[in-house]
């Protein structure tokens, strides 16, 4: 009788120490899983970063000789836009993207440094940041002399770009050279083709003003230049009489506005409002990125070099009437304000989708164009610079949406 405490002493230790080492154990399968945990969260974090990286990277890819500069820019910076490691803006300090970390593909998959040839963008990236929490404390107990945990994950994203199913283009039409055919349809590159201001389908080889829902409501025009996507090759676009509304949004994207731009019209500022016309730019040809004429203004270059400069209307800073008599517009009777060139400037809104209709009024295609002068009314023609069709893999036209299209402009699809 004397001997069963002790014994049941000695049994409730050895329970005391098998309750430790279990808890020791499922402290271990703890960490496992919280670890693991944290690096599967981590791990999405850094995918959805060079998912960003390579869907960014790949619009730019337009066969330009600058092209995969501006496409390792444009994939780094929105890339590193995204937070890592536990939403983390710096990534927790272990790096972000570099330019190294953007590759590109020609169409056999092999990577290339030539522009013309890069049809894919691919982003990865090696981070360090994924460090353990309880497994460092596990190794410390067990005398490890160095408990540090560092997990390395990798993610990788390629893209490029496929015709859409649908796209979001300018509410005008443009109308085929008679006779001619795809993928031109008889226009050649850096030529100036007339939006017309009558109403109904514009002559061939010209542009007029088309409703992409199919109505012939004016108001419904300028609600479109706002932004409309959802067209379709097939759709039949409406012939709309202009309303004198359409101005004001058609020349906020040359920085132009009568009293306050709207709040909707955030985003519709071109990274240059500089202004083309047979007065400051004689050969009426070339604009985009083309050689200065003989006989152009002083203040005269191309789009994307003004682009770079963020220069506003003929570099005139605010003033709108010297805007006038550099470009010969008329604006100053109802347009007083200009922004002024710098930071403000931003984006690509004057590069435009244009559907290309048959008689019928329906959607065959779509060109890549450029906006060249703001409008003071709807009735008087304005002219855009055909860039190509917008379907071609060196086009700087995009779109959103699904890509499965037929034709038209393509969208950024990552691929793997």
């Amino acid at each position: 009788m004397t001997g069963r405490p002790g014994g049941l002493r000695r049994q409730q230790g050895a329970v005391a120490v098998t309750v430790a080492l279990c808890l020791l154990f499922l402290l271990g399968f703890m960490g496992l899983a919280l670890d693991f945990g944290r690096l599967f969260v981590v791990r999405g974090e850094l995918q959805t970063a060079v998912d960003s990286c390579a869907l960014a990277a790949v619009r730019e890819l337009d066969g330009q000789g600058d092209a995969l500069v501006r496409a390792s820019s444009a994939g780094r910076a929105v890339g590193n836009a995204n937070a890592v490691n536990f939403q983390s803006a710096s990534w927790a300090g272990r790096g972000q993207l570099v330019d190294a970390d953007v590759q590109f593909l020609d169409r056999d998959l092999m990577q290339t440094a030539q522009p013309a040839q890069a049809l894919y963008a691919r982003c990865r990236h090696d981070h360090a940041a994924a460090g353990a929490w309880l497994l460092p404390a596990l190794q410390a107990f067990w005398g490890n002399a160095s408990p540090a945990v560092s997990m390395r994950l990798s993610a990788q994203a390629t893209a490029t770009r496929l015709s859409a199913q649908t796209a979001c283009p300018l509410p005008i039409a443009l109308r085929p050279v008679a006779g001619s055919s795809a993928p031109h349809y008889g226009l050649s590159a850096g030529q100036w083709v007339a939006v017309v201001g009558a109403k109904g389908l514009a002559p061939g080889g010209q542009i007029g003003w088309a409703n992409l829902d199919g109505s012939n409501n004016a108001a419904q025009t300028e609600r479109e230049l706002l932004g409309y996507c959802g067209v379709r090759i097939g759709d039949r676009l409406g012939t709309p009489g202009a309303q004198a509304s359409v101005t004001d949004v058609w020349n906020l994207r040359f920085g132009l506005h009568k009293n306050n731009p709207p709040a909707e019209a955030v985003g519709l500022l071109d990274a240059t409002g500089y202004a083309y016309t047979a007065k400051n730019w004689p050969s009426q040809r070339n604009a985009l990125r083309g050689a200065k004429p003989a006989g152009a203004h002083a203040s005269a270059a191309n789009y994307l070099t003004k682009s770079v400069a963020q220069a506003s209307c003929a570099d005139t800073s605010t003033s709108v009437s010297l805007c006038e008599s550099i470009t010969g517009l008329k604006l100053s009777g109802a347009y007083k304000s200009l922004v002024p060139p710098g930071p403000a400037y931003g984006g690509a809104s004057r590069i435009v989708v244009v559907p290309v209709v048959n008689d019928a009024a329906r959607v065959i295609d779509y060109a890549c164009m450029l906006m060249l002068q703001p409008m003071s009314t709807p009735m008087i023609d304005v002219q855009l610079e055909y860039i190509g069709n917008a379907g071609d893999s060196a086009s700087p036209c995009f779109t959103v949406g699904l890509p499965g299209g037929s034709a038209g402009p393509r969208v950024a699809t990552l691929v793997r």
